[in-house]
C-alpha cells in the first residue's frame, strides 16, 4: 500500500530540490541525493513529481513566482515615472546578484547546461522535445516576461531608436547575471552600482 504523504511533504521535496539545483546544477544532482536530503522515501517523491524533469519544472516555476513578485514590488515603488521604474528593475536585479550564495540567475543557469532543450533528466540526448511546462520553457518564458517589461517600459519614454535601448538594458541585466560566475562580493556590489549608474545614463534619470 502506497504512503500517505504528511502534509508539507511536496514543500519539503521541492524546497531540497530547489536548494541544490541552484547551488550545484540541475545536471549534478541526482534525484537520490534529494531523497536523502529531504528526508523522504523514494515512492513519496514519485507521488508529487513523475519524473525529475517535473521536479526542475517546479523549482523553476518557485523561482519565477519570486522572480516575479519582487520584480513588481521594486516598480511599484519606484513610482509612474520610466525612467525611474527602468532604475529600480535594474537596481532589485543587482540587488539579488549581492545577495549571499547567489549563482546568478537560475533561467539562464538551465539553459547554459541544457542549450539543446534536452529533458533534465535525460543522459542521451535523444528526446530534445519541448512542450508547455518543460523546464526550458518555463525559463524561456521567464526570460522573455522580463524583456517584454523592459520593452514596455522603453516604449514608454518615447525614445528615436527603442528597440535599441531595450537591447542595452538587456545586455547590462546580462552582465549583472554573468559576474556572479566569478566576482567577489565586493566585486559584485560594485558591478551592481555600476549597472545602476549606466542604466541611469542609458535612461536619462
Amino acid at each position: 500500500m502506497a504512503r500517505t504523504p504528511a502534509p508539507g511533504t511536496r514543500e519539503r521535496i521541492l524546497a531540497t530540490a530547489s536548494r541544490l539545483f541552484y547551488a550545484h546544477g540541475v545536471r549534478a544532482v541526482g534525484m537520490n541525493r534529494i531523497i536523502s536530503e529531504a528526508g523522504t522515501g523514494k515512492n513519496l517523491l514519485y507521488q508529487h513529481f513523475t519524473t525529475k524533469d517535473d521536479l526542475v519544472a517546479g523549482y523553476l516555476g518557485r523561482v519565477r513566482e519570486r522572480r516575479v513578485d519582487a520584480i513588481h514590488r521594486a516598480l511599484d515603488a519606484a513610482g509612474d515615472d520610466p525612467r525611474d521604474r527602468l532604475v529600480a528593475l535594474v537596481g532589485e536585479l543587482g540587488d539579488l546578484v549581492t545577495r549571499t550564495g547567489s549563482r546568478g540567475c537560475a533561467f539562464r543557469n538551465y539553459l547554459v547546461e541544457f542549450p539543446d532543450d534536452s529533458p533534465a533528466g535525460s543522459t542521451d540526448g535523444a528526446d530534445t522535445s519541448v512542450g508547455a511546462g518543460t523546464p526550458a520553457t518555463l525559463a524561456r518564458e521567464h526570460l522573455a516576461e522580463v524583456r517584454a517589461v523592459i520593452d514596455g517600459l522603453v516604449g514608454e519614454l518615447g525614445t528615436d531608436d527603442p528597440d535599441r535601448l531595450a537591447d542595452e538594458l538587456c545586455l547590462v541585466v546580462d552582465g549583472l547575471f554573468m559576474q556572479a560566475a566569478h566576482r567577489d562580493p565586493d566585486g559584485l556590489r560594485r558591478g551592481a552600482d555600476t549597472a545602476v549608474r549606466l542604466t541611469r545614463r542609458l535612461v536619462g534619470a
